[in-house]
């Protein structure tokens, strides 16, 4: 049992749980609760190791004892520890340093999501999580959206992070990977075109942008068109999540209904 709070292993989640940069130069995110870590275990991502504490419950056990005979580093805390190192008010007694990695973006991809600017960390999370769940090939960060891996994010997204590709680009860079896969831009904009009479079943990026100032002028120069949701109620506008999860569903509504065109 772990029990000084100097551990290296617990200066390094310390560490990964602050900075974007401590996480980069360490090449490493921390997932916590029953529920993440077994979304790694079953997805297979490289874990460095494990903490957990006496509170644990049967399935959380279950999964300590399987990355124990696969030769996964596991270690018990105090629960006092544990709840020095917690994000969250209730520790589910578990927690675990994954590697940080990137799976690969598909040849051709025809669902692309472009979080500009996003800020808040739950939006962010939100929009992965919807991502995964409607189908989207891939996610690519450009400049100034927060930082993917921090552990709100990461806590939002509900497992997203171990089945989306997720890649931090340049406008550039991202304009190149558009062209070369022959997408049409959408942004994401309360004075464009109603998603309900526009055609996304074809191969498509969509540019959602963030809470605070919208849409970047890099991300209006790359968008072809602009398409909006319509909204007969007296709400003036959605957040970045939700917006981004309605015009999501409804391009996988349209590619389910009718094909997907290339």
């Amino acid at each position: 049992m772990i029990t000084s709070s100097q551990n290296p292993k617990l200066k390094l989640v310390r560490a990964l749980l602050g900075r974007p940069k401590e996480r980069r130069d360490a090449g490493a995110f921390v997932v916590e609760g029953v529920r993440l870590v077994e979304e790694a275990i079953n997805s297979k991502w490289p874990i460095r190791f494990v903490l957990y504490d006496e509170s644990l419950g049967e399935r959380g056990t279950l999964n300590v004892k399987r990355l124990t005979l696969n030769g996964i580093e596991v270690d018990e805390i105090p629960s006092h520890l544990m709840k020095s190192l917690s994000e969250t008010e209730t520790p589910q007694g578990v927690l675990a340093v994954l590697e940080l990695i990137n799976l690969p973006i598909p040849n051709l991809p025809t669902f692309l999501l472009i979080p500009d600017q996003i800020r808040d960390p739950g939006n962010l999370g939100t929009l992965l999580r919807s991502a995964a769940a409607a189908g989207v090939d891939a996610v690519l960060l450009p400049p100034e959206t927060t930082d993917v891996f921090a552990p709100k994010v990461v806590r939002s997204g509900m497992g997203a992070h171990f089945r989306l590709p997720i890649h931090m680009m340049s406008w550039e860079e991202i304009g190149q990977v558009g062209k070369s896969a022959g997408l049409q831009v959408f942004l994401a904009d309360m004075n464009g075109q109603s998603c309900w009479e526009t055609d996304l079943r074809q191969p498509l990026a969509l540019i959602v942008g963030g809470e605070a100032e919208g849409a970047s002028e890099s991300a209006r120069r790359l968008a072809a068109m602009s398409i909006s949701i319509p909204m007969p109620g007296k709400t003036e506008s959605l957040n970045a999540g939700v917006a981004g999860s309605v015009l999501m569903f409804e391009a996988m509504r349209q590619r389910s209904t009718f094909n997907v065109k290339r």
